[in-house]
């Protein structure tokens, strides 16, 4: 128990310091600075006099140097990518239980609306605002059961197929869904929870996204939601994706990028937070959107492809997730041994929200329609030439 305690004091002291950082300021006769320096004050006189003055230096000097150690080993990336590292890490979150409890059937971040943030988004039902994402990126892409029932679907990353069921029921009993993972152990539990609510008409396989064995011109939709991070290839990845969309098909994606560092180089700074990021969640790189865009529009087949940067939208997940851990804690908290790995992931998601509020990165949002084959050229035959007269 003690032990517990422990560690839900280390988890609330990493989230502390955006305790109210959506919610409106308070007004108050003081400054913040003011009352920050009357309250360490009060702790510090009250501690001196419980123990002394050459204890509460001890005290203090313990207390700096535990919370400096704690950091430096925080901000030392411990999942690097590499070889098999993406299979072997989704499938360690999706044994342990830990990810799905908190954030259900969807791995990936919520939606929030203005009137939302400004109410405060802590309000918000956490599960609740991933299926508010799916159904905004439905919109973006133009994807509804008026114009794409008994369509055929590829979920490219489906995690544990919260999204490729959704899309299955929302799209009507003649769609035909298929997702893909790198992980067994998340297409075993898709592949359960779709036998549980019914869902005949999602599929799951392990499939690698870099190298599908569909054929050319295979699916009516393609969608791929949060997996392009994980990507070593990204020309491959979005190469592989047009390949197999039919003419006329429609592709939606989101995935988190690094902003265009083009016109304005990455400093020191951003490249050792870059570099956290990306080692810290098994990811090989980012890029930009702008990049993305270019790759699409480079392999020749596909419309104007539409952009957005939905930061506002989504950057609230990063701390509400870690709330959501902090007033529950019964979904870590009888699972001892991943004590650690709980808090490496709940500073990686404070880092990663101050990764996107400072601009350093983007959530890309991206829809486009492939093609349709020009018309071919009326044939002449030789019989249809007029000789000259």
């Amino acid at each position: 128990l003690r032990t517990r305690m422990k560690f839900l004091a280390l988890l609330s002291l990493l989230s502390s310091a955006h305790v109210n950082a959506f919610a409106p300021a308070k007004p108050s006769s003081r400054s913040t600075t003011e009352l920050s320096m009357g309250l360490k004050t009060n702790a510090l006189k009250s501690v001196t006099s419980a123990i002394g003055v050459p204890a509460t230096a001890a005290v203090a000097g313990a207390a700096v140097l535990g919370t400096v150690g704690v950091k430096s080993i925080l901000d030392r990336p411990s999942r690097k990518y590499e070889d098999g590292s993406v299979a072997r890490e989704y499938d360690a979150w999706t044994q342990d239980g830990i990810l799905e409890y908190y954030w259900g059937e969807h791995i990936h971040l919520g939606y929030y609306t203005k009137e939302e943030m400004a109410k405060g988004y802590k309000k918000k039902n956490f599960i609740q605002a991933k299926y508010d994402f799916v159904d905004e990126m439905m919109k973006l892409g133009g994807i509804s059961a008026e114009t794409d029932a008994g369509s055929t679907v590829l979920d490219v990353g489906c995690g544990v197929g919260g999204t490729s069921r959704y899309l299955a029921k929302a799209l009507g009993p003649e769609a035909d869904v298929t997702g893909i993972t790198l992980s067994p152990n998340q297409v075993k539990r898709a592949t359960e929870l779709a036998v549980e609510q019914g869902v005949e008409n999602a599929r799951f396989t392990v499939m690698n996204a870099l190298a599908m064995e569909f054929p050319d011109n295979s699916f009516d939709v393609v969608w791929a939601c949060e997996s392009g991070e994980h990507m070593p290839d990204k020309e491959a990845y979005i190469n592989e994706m047009m390949r197999v969309l039919k003419p006329g098909g429609k592709f939606v994606m989101a995935t988190w990028c690094q902003r265009d560092d083009r016109d304005v180089p990455f400093d020191e700074k951003d490249q050792r937070d870059l570099n956290f990021l990306y080692e810290e969640w098994t990811h090989p790189y980012f890029i930009s959107i702008e990049k993305y865009a270019e790759i699409i529009d480079a392999t020749g087949f596909m419309n104007e492809v539409t952009t957005a940067d939905w930061v506002e939208e989504t950057i609230a997940s990063w701390r509400h997730s870690n709330w959501v851990g902090i007033y529950d804690p019964r979904g870590f908290i009888f699972k001892p041994n991943k004590y650690l790995k709980c808090v490496r992931d709940g500073y990686c998601l404070e880092r990663m929200h101050r990764a996107f509020d400072r601009g350093l990165m983007q959530y890309g949002m991206f829809a486009v329609t492939k093609q349709l084959p020009s018309p071919k050229e009326p044939s002449v035959s030789a019989e249809s030439v007029v000789p000259p007269s």
